[in-house]
């Protein structure tokens, strides 16, 4: 037998050796088996494994023991550990473990007004002043664009748009031009703009359309127990002129109460709508984030009508299937109501659209034709526990829409550090 037949039996040795092993059972586990593994605290899973394979694991966060088939993962305490499937010894695949602590979150439901202030006065458009040499926009002309945030006008501080008229009529009446600061794409900008008289009302302007304010309705998402802060809408809030996030300065959330339903179809998402109770003011707005607004009840403010704290689920723990969310629908009252989980997307990272569903309440189908606007932030509930919230509806299909994970609300918060913040873990 010369060296080739030697050389090629060998290598079709190896290689039928190398498909029993990709094949083999053991090998297929191996590789299906998770490189991480996500737990809250007191919570249990079973992973499959090969009989032939053993379990390292290091660290206190986690209890991990090895059965013939199988390996039992539980939660003890917040942090993070490895855990390594070994074979003759060697370490075949490394999984990370995290464990992450099991907060209770009161879920809302029920209706809020939302009340914005601006930093500073918003742009959003342009108009041109009637001179005696024609029509023009002195804003424009300087450069100042919709969407910008006039901040000062000559040194002094812009807060509300009552601010601007007395400025800009002593500085056309001296004849000088007037030092603006703008924010813009979260850049500060520097602008000089001459204020023009305009010949009708004999007062001097900007040819610029400004706004201070925005109101409108939504739904509570949770609250914290323990420091009573809260998430709501699960999207952000953005100008219904320039469609850009409304940069808060102050804000504030009311009770409201809802009046009546226009009910949605498609092609025209519903409304709900509402007007904001005598009861006034029950919290502060500290953010407008792409994941809701974000602030402080106050003192005084009551929980919902679901007082009682419920544990979270992360991302990866939402499954497809049935749940609730809890919204209003008429006046103040706070009800459950059945959907299906259409699609969850375990998500390592923050993001918006991490669930689809579908409305399959009959009651509410027939009495708001699937999910309106002011239902944003109505949380999910599943297996008792609160998953997320509704955020946006299908315009093709009203029954259906977005969800967004309740891990990230909370991570934005500042309630939970969902595996990005150092307090979350200890190391």
């Amino acid at each position: 037998m010369n060296f080739e037949k030697i050389r090629k039996l060998t290598g079709g040795f190896l290689l039928v050796s190398l498909l029993l092993c990709v094949f083999s059972q053991p090998f297929q586990q191996y590789l299906h088996f998770p490189k991480q593994v996500r737990l809250l605290e007191g919570q249990q899973t079973e992973l499959s494994k090969s009989a032939a394979a053993a379990v390292m694991a290091s660290g206190n966060s986690a209890e991990i023991h090895a059965h013939q088939h199988t390996v039992s993962i539980k939660g003890k305490s917040a942090g993070k550990e490895e855990m390594f499937l070994e074979l003759a010894g060697i370490p075949i695949k490394k999984t990370k473990v995290e464990v992450h602590p099991n907060i209770k979150m009161i879920p809302g439901g029920q209706s809020i007004g939302v009340k914005l202030n601006t930093l500073g006065v918003l742009i959003v458009g342009h108009h041109l002043v009637q001179t005696d040499k024609g029509k023009f926009s002195p804003g424009e002309q300087a450069g100042i664009e919709v969407g910008d945030m006039i901040l000062e006008l000559n040194g002094k501080k812009i807060e509300n748009m009552s601010d601007i008229a007395p400025i800009v009529q002593q500085a056309g009446e001296k004849g000088k031009l007037l030092e603006t600061v703008i924010k813009r794409d979260g850049q500060t900008i520097r602008k000089t703009i001459k204020p023009l008289k305009d010949k009708n009302g004999q007062s001097y302007k900007l040819g610029l359309y400004i706004r201070d304010s925005a109101a409108g309705i939504g739904t509570m998402t949770f609250i914290d127990p323990k420091t009573k802060k809260y998430g709501a809408l699960g999207h952000v809030i953005s100008d219904m002129d320039t469609k850009k996030p409304i940069v808060v300065e102050k804000g504030r959330i009311v009770n409201s109460v809802v009046t009546s339903i226009e009910k949605g179809k498609n092609g025209s998402p519903g409304e709900k709508l509402a007007r904001f109770t005598e009861e006034g003011q029950i919290g502060n707005i500290t953010k407008n984030s792409p994941f809701g607004i974000f602030g402080q009840l106050d003192p005084d403010a009551k929980d919902s009508t679901y007082a009682k704290p419920m544990p979270i689920a992360l991302s990866d723990q939402v499954k497809t299937g049935p749940a609730k969310i809890l919204t209003v629908v008429d006046g103040k009252k706070v009800e459950a109501y059945s959907i299906k989980i259409v699609s969850s997307i375990p998500q390592k990272f923050p993001a918006t659209k991490g669930m689809v569903i579908k409305i399959t309440d009959p009651e509410l189908l027939k009495k708001t034709g699937g999910i309106v606007q002011g239902m944003s932030g109505s949380p999910i509930i599943q297996n008792g526990r609160l998953v997320g919230a509704v955020t946006h509806v299908f315009v093709n299909d009203p029954t259906s829409g977005y969800g967004v994970h309740i891990e990230w609300m909370l991570h934005e918060a500042g309630i939970y550090g969902g595996g990005r913040s150092p307090s979350a873990f200890k190391e």
